[in-house]
């Protein structure tokens, strides 16, 4: 029997207050975030949750009412995620691999969604005399979907792990029971030999119970580098300071990669050795699959950490983006520094959330820890002029040396710093990617 970690804690509880910080309230009321938000639909159910259901999945994994997921009831996702190595205080003998399990349930049956996407539409401008173009109206529904389906608490679902050289029985693994969110979230042994370092394996549900189940386990050792990297306007279009850009860009947009940086980070993964990427976004679980099929064509292979609340009203998508995001990326960035406390790492992000003071609180903590901090001042969105403002990033990063950040428009600029940190022998590389 495997041992785990309840990692039900670090889950955000179900409508529970953000606070937000004085820049994301100047901002929301700039961009008037709370008057569209409340021309949303109302709050969908959140599930058809039994008495027994409701009362134990507050237990989170050590739930003794947990229920099998069934595939005709339920639909379940495994976020892909890393593996790595702990150490115990004082000592230098690497542990057995682990890694932590996110799982994602659902109650499935279609919901007609038709006036969602419709109110939507209308809010973003697209619901004209002429309707809704087909490719569209299918991208939303697709997208909203998510948001609609009740979610269901206290399941389970049992997943195998393939073992590393092949000769043996796949490793099972027990997912669950879901908490009130429809998460669940453990730290699990994963298997695996010692050289590892690199490989990737790929799990599914036992027994072939859900098809669609499969994720991705990347194994890290200790040492080396690593990569932190904002989403939503640092590799990927979105307009968080606009609600009516968001929403169009989540739910209606082909999604747009920002300019030159699907080129940036194939240098960073060449000129670093193809180092561990964990993509840390406001976006809510919901967008799980919209992301994770984003990044998987155009930026390298990672793992994606997102909100873990379940935001079963429209609202609180735009409240995820906007409210109380430096707490919940510091947070997130502690797990990562937990699992690989001895890389170096190098964080991304840009301008139009948390994510400057977020870097440099955890800098402050990790100053051997992370080696660069490099922030995408955004320009071609509106409400961004506070948010812009050069006084905002010296009075940030203060603490943090010059050396060590830069705030840039386009990745280009970033080459002779990037050429520094990776060394002389990638330079050629580096400089010719960049056109420098």
């Amino acid at each position: 029997m495997t041992k785990s970690k309840d990692k039900s804690a670090d889950v955000d509880r179900l409508d529970q207050k953000v606070n937000a910080s004085p820049l994301e309230e100047q901002s929301r009321k700039d961009a008037n975030f709370a008057e569209i938000e409340s021309k949303l639909p109302e709050r969908f159910s959140k599930s058809d949750m039994s008495f027994i259901d409701k009362g134990t999945s507050l237990l989170g994994t050590h739930n003794p009412f947990g229920k099998k997921a069934n595939p005709k009831d339920n639909e379940v996702w495994v976020l892909n995620n890393t593996a790595y190595r702990p150490q115990k205080p004082g000592n230098d003998t690497l542990q057995p691999w682990e890694a932590e399990f996110v799982a994602c349930f659902f109650r499935t049956g279609r919901k007609d969604i038709t006036k969602t996407v419709s109110t939507i539409a209308d809010l973003i401008g697209l619901d004209g005399k002429a309707g809704l173009d087909p490719e569209t109206s299918k991208r939303m529904e697709e997208r909203l979907r998510p948001f609609v389906q009740a979610i269901a608490p206290a399941r389970t679902v049992e997943v195998v792990l393939p073992c590393s050289d092949g000769s043996s029985p796949p490793h099972k693994r027990h997912l669950g029971p879901s908490n009130q969110n429809g998460i669940s979230s453990q730290i699990l042994p994963t298997g695996g030999s010692a050289d590892m370092d690199g490989k990737t394996i790929t799990g599914e549900s036992a027994d072939g119970q859900f098809p669609a189940l499969t994720f991705k386990t990347r194994f890290v050792e200790p040492h080396g580098w690593g990569i932190i990297t904002d989403v939503d306007d640092t590799i990927k279009v979105t307009q968080t300071s606009s609600p009516t850009g968001l929403l169009k860009s989540t739910f209606a947009d082909i999604p747009k990669t920002t300019e030159g940086m699907p080129e940036f980070y194939k240098v960073l993964e060449e000129a670093f050795g193809h180092p561990p990427w964990f993509y840390l976004s406001a976006s809510p679980y919901n967008l799980y699959p919209f992301l994770h099929k984003f990044i998987s064509e155009h930026y390298p292979e990672g793992t994606m950490i997102l909100r873990d609340s379940s935001w079963m009203y429209l609202g609180g998508l735009l409240q995820s983006f906007t409210e109380g995001v430096k707490e919940y990326k510091t947070d997130r960035i502690e797990k990562i520094h937990s699992w690989l406390p001895q890389r170096q790492f190098i964080c991304i992000g840009d301008s139009t959330q948390s994510d400057p003071e977020s870097y440099a609180e955890i800098y402050a903590k990790y100053p051997d820890w992370i080696k660069a901090i490099y922030i995408r001042k955004v320009t071609d969105i509106p409400h961004m002029e506070a948010k812009n403002r050069n006084q905002r990033f010296i009075d940030c990063f203060k603490d943090v040396p010059d050396h060590c950040w830069r705030v840039f428009e386009k990745p280009q600029e970033l080459a002779e710093h990037v050429k520094h940190l990776a060394g002389q022998a990638h330079s050629g590389v580096v400089g010719s990617v960049l056109g420098m």
